[in-house]
């Protein structure tokens, strides 16, 4: 049996953290290994137990969820972080996916939801609600969207889906029939095509652009 899926919790509320662990606690797969009530705690958290999967709220007093994300991005910290909050404006959910959140969910969503986007996160997944990926674009940024995009051959298309999809290189060559070393080379072009950081952002790029497998 696969070991369980370890989870930190990160919200300011207390009967929040209490409910998502009340809930969480009944999964088979997944065990709450820790709690903090801000970013900064949680960082230090997430630093000590090495969680598979963070659960980070936005707006916390001192060091906010966003801030957070990039401390942990910059320790080079591997845990996903998937944000779990009530702030659905453009201005909340686009610094956070920039900063390096694998996924963002209101805290109104289902709980047997939020248990498969936790799954989702942890295999590699980006995940989005649809109004959250609605929310990501401008009638402008739209326009040059489209234009990035058709600078993308087939099967740089067909890589950035994979990508999205949550496969490593070595994955994607297998499902291409191609060399890593190949693959390694489409994904360059893609982040340099997109002017994109790194992988996760190619895949928040592909999930809200519709170009996921």
């Amino acid at each position: 049996m696969a070991e369980p899926i370890r989870v930190v919790l990160v919200d300011d509320h207390q009967v929040v953290r209490r409910g998502l662990r009340t809930f969480l606690e009944i999964q088979d797969d997944i065990v709450v290994v820790g709690e903090a009530a801000d970013g900064e705690e949680g960082v230090a958290r997430t630093d000590e137990l090495r969680p598979d999967v963070v659960l980070m709220d936005v707006k916390m007093p001192g060091v906010d969820g966003i801030e957070a994300l990039r401390r942990l991005r910059e320790r080079g910290n591997e845990a996903r972080v998937l944000v779990v909050t009530s702030f659905t404006e453009r201005r909340t959910v686009v610094p956070a996916l920039r900063a390096g959140a694998a996924g963002y969910v209101y805290k109104d969503v289902d709980p047997e939801a939020l248990a498969g986007a936790i799954r989702s996160v942890h295999a590699g997944h980006v995940l989005l609600q649809p109004e959250v990926a609605g929310a990501l674009l401008s009638d402008e940024e739209s326009e040059g969207s489209t234009a990035r995009a058709d600078q993308l051959t087939d099967r740089e298309r067909e890589v950035l889906g994979l990508i999205a999809d949550g496969r490593s290189n070595r994955e994607i060559a297998r499902a291409l029939v191609l060399s890593e070393k190949t693959v390694k080379t489409h994904v360059s072009n893609i982040l340099m095509k997109l002017d994109l950081a790194d992988r996760t952002q190619a895949a928040l790029w592909a999930v809200r652009h519709g170009l996921t497998t």
